[in-house]
């Protein structure tokens, strides 16, 4: 009897109202923190934009670190549990929290093994299922995604264990782009090469460090044949992907209708300079 009451005593001064009121008030200060950090962040990826993707991953676990030892910190600093109330609460609760908390737990798990096997980083162009887009966040429970269409997808960490997931650039700020075109079977595919290196190397998003490459393929399309070119080339950084492949696609289409290059539309092939392009 003596020692539930003993018990008892302990749990009340642990859910002292002024110990959760200076708990929550810590974990405010912790998350502040945490976002004025990623404020100055951004603010330094605009000023060294070559060190954004370094900038960004070291942002990133920074936020993670503060945010798991920051409020377990702060909440053995505040309520300081005995090991009385540990025993007397610890078996309960942890049966109760490990029900409640399980999907939570794997995901922080898998958040961990996420930052350090870094199958992708934070600024990589990845492609999950049927989402593409930059990995903004890696958290304690979920990776944000932000697709090219400015639709931010939250995806639980433990799905990257057992899912298959491509980076595109891997911790570069540059990554390959690919842009299709379609031509004639009975087209010159030297001057149809030409006239698309030279389209590729004078974008001002290309990055000529890198090679530029040009390969060509038969296939059919619509009941014939057509040669379909793939421009293959690095984009300076990939915050640019769409915006060097809309480039490529115009500058490359007025160039093959500005030299009569045969294109197909639906079932014929029509020179651009006469017919609209498809």
């Amino acid at each position: 009897m003596e020692a539930n009451k003993d018990i008892t005593v302990l749990i009340f001064d642990f859910l002292r109202i002024d110990k959760i009121l200076l708990f929550i008030f810590l974990v405010t200060l912790i998350l502040i923190s945490v976002k004025i950090v990623n404020l100055w962040s951004e603010k330094l990826q605009e000023k060294l934009s070559g060190k954004r993707l370094q900038i960004l991953q070291v942002t990133t676990i920074f936020s993670f670190v503060t945010y798991l030892f920051g409020v377990l910190g702060t909440f053995y600093f505040v309520f300081q549990p005995s090991k009385e109330l540990l025993v007397g609460v610890g078996g309960s609760a942890a049966v109760a929290i490990g029900f409640a908390l399980k999907d939570l737990v794997g995901s922080m798990i898998a958040g961990f093994i996420l930052l350090f096997d870094r199958p992708f980083q934070v600024g990589d162009r990845v492609s999950f299922g049927d989402q593409y887009g930059e990995i903004k966040n890696i958290g304690l429970r979920s990776v944000r995604l932000m697709t090219l269409d400015d639709n931010l997808v939250t995806i639980p960490n433990s799905k990257f264990l057992t899912d298959v997931v491509a980076s595109g650039n891997s911790g570069a700020l540059d990554m390959m782009v690919v842009t299709h075109f379609y031509v004639s079977i009975f087209q010159d595919l030297k001057e149809v090469k030409d006239l698309l290196h030279e389209v590729l190397i004078t974008s001002r998003f290309v990055f000529l460090e890198k090679p530029v490459v040009i390969t060509f393929e038969e296939i059919s399309l619509s009941n014939t044949f057509v040669i379909k070119v793939n421009l293959k080339a690095y984009v300076l950084d990939v915050k640019y992907e769409k915006a060097f492949l809309s480039d490529i696609t115009m500058r490359g289409g007025q160039i093959l209708a500005k030299y009569n290059i045969l294109r197909p539309i639906k079932n014929e092939m029509v020179s651009p300079a006469t017919k609209p392009l498809s």
